[in-house]
């Protein structure tokens, strides 16, 4: 008689579990801040300097005295002030002629933009046709960033605004986690390279290996550096070698397919063999099966461990193991192995955001498992439903811009309030 199964584990649960298990990478390497999008930082940065560091005009245009204009008055230019030169304190009963960006002639107190202005005498004079105030058109000096401010904080995945602002004090290069080492291979011999056999003539069973392409992709985007080691042989000693090779020099070795409960494979076993090996079956749907373990790089055979003789282990890979169908395997990465690999790189935010929406379809179907349902933002501001929500249509995550979090046991009626987690959220 078989031993019951296992309640299945809550996707909080997991996520717990997971992550406990995923220590921050202890190396930090300093990059061109050209380079750095994406990254994590690894230390917070502190500006030594104001941004704007002095006030500055917000527009092409006269700088002026406000309680010298009135509406039609002409006054002399006295000054000329581009851009990256510095003038001298304005004149009375004068205005300078002023450009975006360059600093604020002393005694000066607003900007009248161009548009509101009339240069006369061959530019020498100007007619002021608008009353300014005090202040109007004009950056202040620190207004943007001010000096002993933190500017980035410690953790932060850095954008392209990160860099400019960086820039804007002065960092030629950043501090940021170094890159997790992920090892990326398929097993199973019915999986076959696009390219290698034509569609007319694939064999019985055998199917293109479309997870191998996605998974590559969102490593990449995560910052990650991946070494893809292909379909590897379907037979124990293949898997057992391609797992010691990739523990070698990666932080993560990655799978798709083989962790199914009664599934026949060879990556279990070999994990075993070489390792550690946790077999979890999640309440969600699609992405049921997954697998986290270790593989041993470094065991020591004669230490003390917790008062016990035996084997130490000091130094490991993480294991993971996906589903195979296309779907289950897209969600389970991005829902499990994402936050994973980001809390590997030190980032303060690991789940991604929700929205919530309105639903335009009704979902009757309630599950024992907590659903993601592929769905796409409409003109109207709510959600449509992929009509085809099984775990082997990838079509499904091409169409649709991000995914329902739906409750177990949870029906859903045109109208109500979801929560919606965007694609761009997950993949960003």
């Amino acid at each position: 008689m078989s031993a019951p199964r296992a309640p299945l584990k809550s996707l909080d649960d997991a996520w717990g579990e997971l992550l406990a298990h995923a220590q921050p990478l202890a190396e930090v390497e300093d990059v061109n801040t050209f380079d750095a999008d994406g990254r994590v930082l690894a230390q917070s940065i502190t500006s030594a300097l104001q941004v704007p560091p002095q006030d500055n005009s917000a527009m092409d245009g006269y700088a002026v005295r406000c309680a010298e204009i009135r509406p039609g008055v002409v006054l002399p230019v006295s000054q000329r002030i581009p851009a990256g030169s510095s003038g001298s304190p304005l004149q009375p009963g004068s205005v300078a002629r002023i450009f975006t960006g360059a600093p604020l002639p002393a005694g000066a107190d607003a900007v009248v933009m161009q548009e509101d202005a009339e240069a006369v005498a061959e530019g020498a004079q100007v007619r002021i046709h608008s009353q300014p105030q005090p202040g109007q058109w004009i950056r202040r000096a620190g207004e943007d960033v001010t000096r002993g401010a933190i500017l980035l904080s410690k953790g932060e995945r850095l954008t392209p605004a990160s860099l400019g602002l960086a820039a804007s004090i002065g960092l030629k290069t950043l501090p940021v986690a170094r890159r997790p080492k992920v090892a990326l291979f398929s097993t199973g011999d019915e999986l076959v390279m696009p390219g290698d056999i034509a569609p007319e003539h694939m064999p019985p069973g055998a199917i293109y290996n479309s997870n191998r392409f996605f998974l590559r992709a969102l490593l990449l985007r995560l910052g990650c550096e991946v070494s893809d080691f292909g379909i590897v042989p379907d037979q124990r000693e293949a898997t057992l070698n391609a797992l010691r090779q990739a523990a070698l020099q990666h932080d993560l070795i990655l799978t798709s397919g083989g962790v199914s409960v009664g599934e026949e494979d060879h990556i279990k076993p070999a994990v075993q063999q070489l390792g550690e090996l946790d077999l979890w079956q999640i309440a969600m749907k699609p992405g049921k099966p997954f697998a986290y373990g270790k593989v041993y790089r470094t065991v020591r055979p004669d230490g003390v461990a917790g008062g016990f003789k035996g084997p130490v282990v000091t130094d490991f890979a993480h294991f993971a193991g996906l589903p195979g169908n296309p779907v289950s395997s897209f969600l389970t990465f991005l829902l499990l192995v994402r936050p994973f690999l980001l809390k590997l790189q030190g980032a303060s935010q690991l789940m991604p955001l929700r929205q919530a929406m309105t639903a335009h379809f009704d979902w009757s179907r309630a599950d024992k498992r907590r659903e993601f349902l592929r769905v796409h933002r409409n003109a109207a501001g709510g959600l449509d439903l992929f009509a085809n929500q099984s775990s082997g249509v990838l079509t499904s995550a091409v169409w649709g811009d991000g995914v329902v979090d739906n409750p177990a046991g949870q029906t859903i009626a045109q109208g109500d309030t979801v929560q919606f987690i965007s694609f761009a959220e997950l993949m960003g």
